[in-house]
């Protein structure tokens, strides 16, 4: 039994825990939330523990950690594709990686180039993971959750799930819907679906919009990851982090035309520009590597903030305030974080 945060979570921080609950089942888990509500304890789910940075006073509520199972799979008759496809429930509490390595092995297209990422099933469609140019919205038929409010179940089409760049309906009413499950579309096939992210496309050796199959995909993207300390390995202190603790920004013109000659810049439909957080934290002059003994960025890649095995809390805040507040005096771009704060904040 977890008796600290520190204990759930992939940068191995946070304080000590009110009480907690392990949920193997559907119905435990709504138990266990349904009933933390009715006496008015706050409520922390965690599943993976890779994308929350808690405090280290901890957190006094009800901790509920979702280990939920289950996959079915079947053939869709009537789904959205012309050619029909592979419809896929998974439980919330299922590994994604194990997902991924299922999906490549089955012949399922769409998730292959998401690789390796930390983290359950549930937690994707919160903060609509993405990597390498694909995100799981372009998979995600359905979403069923427990609304906490309503107190019932719901199911969300995908078209009302809210998604965008790293953003969604249940990222937006954080605390609200617990997710039971999670459906995804996927058509059938042995290559992999268009490779957008050019640094993908040069290490398969094809061309950008071109198609590579999807096992190759898959061990390219597991090399790309581990090289940049993305994949979790309890031995590499590179890996105590959250991934990619900032997200790219997305600019107005007139913000990305003040940015030097090059950087870079990635015009959008709705005429915002996106850059890159790694370009502008470099540029700022922080590189791999810097900080102490305690708490770094890491050595590997410039996006993650790394417990180097005794950090605190307190240690990896103050370096992300240092390189937010670095970068912002250098370029005027604001970096916003992408893990959830749990009882501290920047």
């Amino acid at each position: 039994m977890a008796e600290r945060l520190a204990d759930l979570t992939t940068l191995r921080l946070g304080g000590p825990i009110g009480s907690y609950v392990e949920a193997r089942t559907e119905d435990e888990l709504i138990s266990a939330v349904s009933d933390a509500d009715g006496r008015g304890e706050p409520v922390l789910l965690v599943a993976g523990g890779s994308n929350l940075v808690v405090s280290d006073d901890g957190f006094p509520g009800a901790v509920v950690r979702i280990a939920t199972r289950g996959l079915a799979a079947g053939v869709d008759e009537h789904g959205e594709s012309p050619t029909g496809g592979v419809t896929v429930s998974v439980a919330a509490g299922e590994n994604w990686d194990d997902l991924v390595a299922r999906a490549v092995a089955s012949g399922w297209v769409g998730v292959e180039a998401l690789s390796g990422i930390p983290g359950s099933v549930g937690a994707t469609p919160i903060q609509n993971v993405g990597a390498y140019g694909q995100e799981v919205a372009e998979t995600i038929s359905s979403v069923r959750v427990w609304d906490r409010r309503l107190r019932g179940v719901r199911t969300f089409a995908n078209a009302d799930c809210g998604f965008a760049y790293r953003h969604s309906r249940f990222k937006a009413d954080p605390g609200r819907h617990v997710v039971l499950e999670v459906t995804f579309q996927f058509l059938p096939g042995d290559l992999g679906a268009p490779v957008k992210y050019a640094e993908l496309a040069r290490t398969l050796g094809v061309e950008q919009g071109e198609r590579a199959p999807l096992a190759d995909v898959r061990r390219t993207v597991l090399g790309l990851r581990a090289g940049k300390g993305m994949v979790l390995d309890a031995d590499d202190h590179d890996t105590w982090s959250a991934g990619s603790f900032f997200t790219n920004p997305f600019l107005t013109p007139e913000q990305a035309h003040a940015l030097p000659d090059s950087a870079p810049r990635f015009p959008q439909p709705d005429g915002t520009v996106k850059t890159s957080a790694a370009w502008l934290i470099e540029h700022a002059g922080f590189t791999k590597g810097h900080g102490n003994e305690r708490v770094s960025l890491s050595t590997k890649h410039t996006l993650a903030l790394t417990n180097r095995g005794s950090a605190s809390t307190d240690d990896l805040l103050a370096l992300a305030r240092e390189v937010r507040d670095g970068v912002e005096a250098r370029f005027g771009v604001r970096l916003v974080n992408e893990p959830v704060m749990v009882g501290c904040g920047l």
